[in-house]
């Protein structure tokens, strides 16, 4: 790695200028070569090196997260334990060398397809520059050091970050601590910069040095920033989270045996976080003659809450209004007053004929205190309301152990990432085998946002035919000097 460089002073709470967003570009890309080279054990030093910086600064960047984002402090101090947490998990990847994905086939003359097989030795490098689109309801776990940049880190990539324009401040402070950290771990100069400002990021998603894109937020922008990724003389893979309604499917069984746990289950899973958060039960599937519909309707509901930032609030409010505008919607419990600057939880309620017959609008993503109930009179009903759904994170099912229920779940698994047996779609375990990704409009690609996995998003296969063994990466020698786990003529080993 090279020597320690003295960081500039980090300015985000202004737009970055277009000379300035080439400059960082051209910084990142300077920096790809050099840092894709650094031993997987020195770049795993550097990510728990982060992390370290991260967990000792939290005193000063609780509060400003605090004033940025009107989140509580408990929430927030969980989540910066998140994002130190899933640094540390990226370091333990790096120690490992399983993600290298390698693979050794030795030449075969005898090869069974009826021409000898070449020396072939493939493995997964890293694909370059990446800009991170940070998320604003996340401001620490998908956000500056959140998960996008902890994985394309670990995989070897140089990270642009784009600051979200909900929380400048507490982007500012993190990143000067990000750096700092990177510069006493003697990481690249230019491995991590940071850019502030709509038109600067259009302007890195474009730029030819950058190789990818990863983004978490609405469909409008995500889907605007894809499409000019994919419109490059170059395309670019564009991993974008875009939104889900995480719809959950309550049986009839289960709403008669455990109706107060659904309820509050139900009740603590949308308003968590104001209902600001990706994977938020945005609809219910409730029997139409099940007691559960008027225990929602009499529960005693939380109080209201500040929400992100005014623009979340106006589009949170033109959205629970347009629904219970709908004719056929009636608010079930809470009420829904466009004046106030902290909302409410509401619960609305429609039926699945409605819906079924073209209320397909209530199934549009609300992004905040809100979930809508939709009724069912039987099984075909609901089944048919799991058919007529898009892409999504998550889909819950609340059944029993009486409940024949293949057909929903396989239904369930052609439009969902992640699906869930009587749990809360609420909370992403950091994990080996987690995924947070769905069909579009849920994600662009079908890849993972949350769990080691998701550092493959950032990486591509590259394989070698008889090249000598002096000349192959050390991953792929004979001798395997790093000790990676590799598959070798179809068996596993290390």
């Amino acid at each position: 790695m090279s020597p320690a460089q003295t960081a500039p002073p980090v300015e985000l709470q202004s737009p970055t200028p277009p000379e300035t967003v080439r400059a960082v570009v051209a910084q990142s890309a300077a920096a790809a070569s050099a840092w894709a080279g650094t031993p997987l054990r020195d770049r795993a030093c550097v990510l728990t090196a982060v992390a370290d910086a991260l967990d000792a600064a939290a005193d000063e960047l609780i509060p400003l997260a605090i004033s940025d984002t009107n989140l509580s402090e408990p929430r927030l101090r969980g989540e910066l334990r998140r994002t130190t947490f899933q640094l540390r998990l990226f370091s333990s990847v790096l120690e490992d060398g399983a993600f290298l994905g390698v693979r050794v086939d030795h030449a075969d003359p005898q090869w069974p397809m009826g021409a000898p097989r070449p020396d072939l030795r493939r493995m997964l490098i890293p694909v370059g520059p990446v800009v991170v689109f940070a998320a604003s309801n996340f401001p620490f776990a998908f956000s500056v050091a959140g998960g996008d940049t902890a994985a394309a880190l670990a995989a070897g990539c140089p990270v642009i970050l784009k600051a979200h324009s909900g929380h400048l401040r507490l982007a500012e402070a993190t990143v000067s601590v990000v750096t700092a950290a990177l510069r006493d771990a003697h990481a690249p100069e230019g491995v991590f910069t940071a850019i502030a400002g709509v038109d600067a990021g259009k302007l890195a998603i474009q730029d030819p040095r950058v190789k990818a894109g990863a983004f978490t937020g609405s469909i409008h922008a995500g889907r605007a920033l894809f499409d000019l990724a994919q419109s490059r003389p170059e395309p670019i893979p564009f991993y974008g989270e875009l939104g889900s309604l995480n719809p959950t499917f309550i049986t009839r069984t289960a709403a008669d045996e455990r109706r107060d746990e659904l309820c509050d289950g139900l009740i603590a899973s949308f308003t968590g976080s104001a209902g600001q958060l990706c994977t938020k039960p945005g609809v219910v599937l409730i029997p139409s003659d099940s007691d559960l519909i008027e225990s929602l309707r009499t529960a005693t509901l939380p109080g209201g809450s500040l929400l992100l930032n005014d623009r979340i609030l106006d589009g949170y409010t033109d959205a629970v209004q347009s629904l219970a505008g709908d004719p056929s919607v009636e608010v079930l419990a809470g009420t829904i007053d466009p004046t106030v600057k902290a909302p409410t939880p509401t619960i609305l309620k429609t039926t699945a004929r409605y819906v079924l017959e073209g209320g397909s609008s209530v199934l549009d993503e609300c992004f905040g205190p809100t979930t809508v109930v939709v009724s069912y009179d039987d099984d075909k009903e609901m089944l048919d309301i799991a058919r007529s759904l898009v892409g999504q994170l998550t889909a819950t099912i609340h059944g029993t152990d009486a409940d024949e229920l293949d057909d929903l779940v396989s239904t369930l698994v052609g439009k969902a990432g992640r699906i869930l047996w009587n749990e809360w779609p609420t909370g992403v375990s950091v994990t080996y085998a987690q995924q947070h990704g769905g069909p579009y409009p849920a994600t662009t690609t079908h890849s993972t946002s949350v769990g080691t996995a998701a550092i493959e998003r950032f990486m591509r296969p590259v394989a070698f035919q008889n090249v000598p063994d002096r000349l192959l990466p050390p991953e792929l020698r004979e001798a395997n000097p790093l000790a990676v786990p590799r598959m070798v003529d179809g068996s596993s080993k290390v």
